[in-house]
């Protein structure tokens, strides 16, 4: 299975773009930042990912305030068919409300 639920914020986005076939497309940078328990220690963990919406949810994704936390679920893909890097495709988010 192939799904990816991850809280990060927008650091960075594009504006709305279509496909050749008209499916609107959004892409951004998101930024996570967390700790995470490994062998018995802490270790902090940040990092940006590259990532996308594409269709229906494309519009509110652009929507998104920057730094605004959120849940975002979906799935990784690579960013083309010759490509080694991975892409976030958001299928799903949410608000996430602060602990």
């Amino acid at each position: 299975m192939n799904q990816l639920k991850l809280v990060a914020r927008i650091v960075e986005k594009s504006a709305l773009r279509y496909t050749p076939a008209g499916i609107p497309i959004a892409s951004a940078t998101l930024m996570h930042s967390s700790e995470a328990r490994e062998a018995n220690t802490v270790r902090q963990v940040e990092f940006e990912i590259s990532a996308m919406a594409a269709g229906e949810i494309s519009q509110r994704f652009t929507e998104i305030a920057l730094e605004q936390p959120m849940e975002f679920t979906g799935f990784l893909a690579r960013k083309n068919r010759n490509s080694k890097s991975l892409v976030f495709h958001v299928t799903e988010f949410e608000t996430h409300l602060l602990d």
